[in-house]
């Protein structure tokens, strides 16, 4: 197989090596595998290229793709929201992503959070900087009620973290069917209901047309007195200005938050000053000393089933976003 990656010009950490690659593909067929950075790179081995491979970024570069001979598009990434509308994938290619990779690091993040939130290190942390000697006693985390609303690699990672932690979580999914992680499963058709019952709330959903938005002003206020609020999935589930006014009128007791919109969050943003808002720059779920391995070795499981003719673990539904 012509394997073509395009790495990033200016993410190294996250650029896929030579040595990478020969390790993953180590006990396949030999490949001929081609490396490139620039528009450049690409067109000059497109006609032969049969799998591609890159970041949501280098990808949205190449657009639209001219590859006659291209029959797979593997994305660097779990959420391709970057590359929708999917119109430009050619009839006949199929879409992967590394869906798998984040989970080890994303449960970390959310028990962190949770933790965080149920101890109110946000307000500790304001305090601090004010130079205030101000107690704030709270009860477990293990007592609290903690939702979290995506129950794929990301959000099942965190309920196995936080069941170690004694605490029992509900998730929120198209549909409430079991799932083992979880104590209790719950349609987003009762979303409002299961807010109204969260002490916190953790966005790990996918961005699609029909998450955009999904913590609104309205549900964001459903949520009680003292409550806290999660967000590794993506800045726009959520309505950031009423999450700011909220905290500032402290019916919420805090959040923390990894993704913004835009990203960069830019300087002077109302998120950068709001009261008891923690803020993380887009780093809760990857690192770099595994990431690009434990990516490729799921690309490697999808071209064994491909191969085999079995179904593609990672293939992406384009209609559905995810």
């Amino acid at each position: 197989m012509r394997i073509h990656i395009q790495n990033p010009a200016n993410d190294p950490d996250f650029a896929i090596t030579p040595e990478q690659a020969a390790a993953a593909f180590a006990d396949e067929p030999p490949h001929t595998v081609t490396y490139g950075v620039t528009l450049a790179d690409f067109a000059a081995v497109a006609d032969g290229v049969e799998l591609l491979i890159g970041s949501t970024g280098t990808l949205r570069s190449l657009l639209p793709l001219e590859a006659a001979k291209l029959r797979l598009v593997f994305v660097n990434a779990a959420g391709v929201d970057g590359l929708a509308p999917f119109d430009w994938l050619p009839d006949g290619v199929t879409l992967l992503n590394n869906r798998g990779t984040h989970a080890p690091k994303a449960g970390e993040y959310i028990a962190m959070a949770a933790l965080m939130l149920a101890a109110k290190l946000p307000a500790l942390a304001a305090a601090q900087r004010a130079g205030q000697w101000r107690p704030l006693f709270t009860a477990p985390l293990s007592g609290r009620r903690v939702t979290i609303i995506g129950t794929g690699d990301l959000g099942s990672a965190g309920a196995r973290a936080l069941r170690a932690l004694g605490v029992a979580v509900t998730g929120v999914r198209s549909n409430a069917a079991p799932h083992p992680d979880f104590a209790a499963v719950a349609g987003v058709g009762t979303l409002d209901d299961v807010l109204s019952a969260s002490d916190i709330v953790v966005l790990a959903c996918p961005l699609t047309p029909a998450t955009s938005g999904l913590l609104n002003r309205r549900r964001l206020a459903l949520l009680p007195l003292g409550a806290g609020v999660v967000n590794l999935g993506r800045g726009r589930l959520l309505d950031p200005d009423a999450l700011c006014d909220l905290l500032d009128s402290g019916h919420l007791s805090g959040a923390v938050l990894d993704v913004f919109d835009p990203e960069p969050l830019p300087p002077g943003h109302r998120m950068w000053s709001t009261a008891n808002l923690i803020v993380t720059p887009h780093v809760s779920c990857d690192d770099p000393a595994t990431y690009n391995r434990r990516s490729l070795a799921i690309l490697h499981a999808n071209l064994v089933a491909w191969r085999d003719g079995q179904a593609l673990p990672n293939r992406v539904d384009t209609a559905r976003g995810y």
